[in-house]
């Protein structure tokens, strides 16, 4: 079903669903030899939501072989990598030791002491991370979202390693007060993450969460996000169709092809600078040599080579 205004969804549907394939891919790559991350939560999470393809995935009840062999192994290499950075980028602007080898391999501590996390899904990072004392963390995401998730680590016993508050919300509506309602301080500097987000908004939904992100950063704030390249809306849509049809053999009837929008969208880097932000964006295979992996040569993953990661600092 095509996508609309009024949508919603759970970690078991429509975009939620994604979250779910998300996580999977994040408890896979954390099972791996020498793992690139480590996401102790990940699988838990998505046994609760009880979809039965992506539980088989992670518990290796699926044999993998051929095209779904090669599209699971790059959707867990992928995932890994960008785990990896946004973990970089949060640890280094609440002031851990991290590279940030997304910004060119400097050690950038910036104390922040407030956290957003745009979309959160099925995201375990206020648990996982080593956040300083006084930090805390805000996440956003739809009430069915937030409630699943929030139940499920209760009950396996997860303890939050900051100060976790979520706000219920959809960002269609106006998640700027829901924020500030739960204790946000936009005169403080914060670290936001939208972490694949943007390519399920519409083009103008994209400009107006950065026009808000920007209006609640004083300077110093930080953003980390990802941009797919002008075009790709159409090869979007066409991997999403392929993936659905191997899936679909596998009994999960999930359509990949019509959760995205469509639409000329602005560039993110050409857009954040306009608007007094320092912005700096390494391609998908930059990112992956920098965390000593190799970016794949298949044809399934030229749509991921074309992305960007995407570092900005409010002026």
């Amino acid at each position: 079903m095509a996508r609309s205004d009024t949508d919603s969804w759970d970690l078991a549907s429509s975009v939620g669903a994604t979250a779910t394939m998300v996580a999977a891919a994040r408890a896979i790559a954390s099972a791996e030899p020498d793992p690139l991350i480590d996401d102790p939560y990940a699988a838990d999470l998505v046994r609760a939501v009880g979809v039965e393809f992506f539980t088989k995935l992670v518990d290796g009840e699926i044999a993998l072989d051929g095209e779904l062999a090669e599209g699971a192994a790059l959707m867990t290499g992928v995932m890994a990598v960008r785990t990896k950075f946004f973990d970089d980028f949060f640890t280094a602007a609440v002031g851990g030791n991290s590279t940030e080898v997304a910004v060119g391999g400097n050690s950038t501590d910036a104390g922040i002491r407030q956290a957003v996390i745009l979309a959160s899904g099925l995201d375990s990072r206020a648990y996982r991370l080593p956040w300083p004392d006084g930090t805390v963390v805000y996440e956003l995401d739809q009430p069915a979202v937030i409630g699943a998730k929030t139940a499920t680590m209760a009950k396996i016993g997860a303890t939050p390693t900051a100060e976790r508050r979520t706000v219920a919300v959809d960002l269609r509506d106006d998640w700027p007060a829901a924020l500030e309602a739960a204790g946000f301080d936009r005169a403080a500097p914060s670290a936001w993450s939208a972490e694949g987000l943007l390519a399920y908004l519409p083009p103008e939904a994209q400009d107006r969460l950065f026009d808000n992100i920007t209006a609640l950063s004083s300077p110093g704030s930080r953003l980390a996000t990802e941009y797919h390249l002008p075009g790709m809306a159409a090869d979007l849509r066409e991997r999403g169709q392929v993936l659905s049809e191997q899936w679909r053999q596998h009994g999960l009837d999930l359509d990949l092809a019509n959760l995205w929008y469509d639409g000329e969208r602005n560039s993110v880097v050409d857009y954040l600078t306009d608007r007094g932000w320092s912005v700096t964006a390494r391609r998908r295979p930059d990112l992956f040599a920098d965390y000593g992996r190799t970016f794949p040569t298949a044809d399934s993953a030229a749509l991921q080579r074309n992305s960007q990661s995407v570092i900005a600092i409010r002026n």
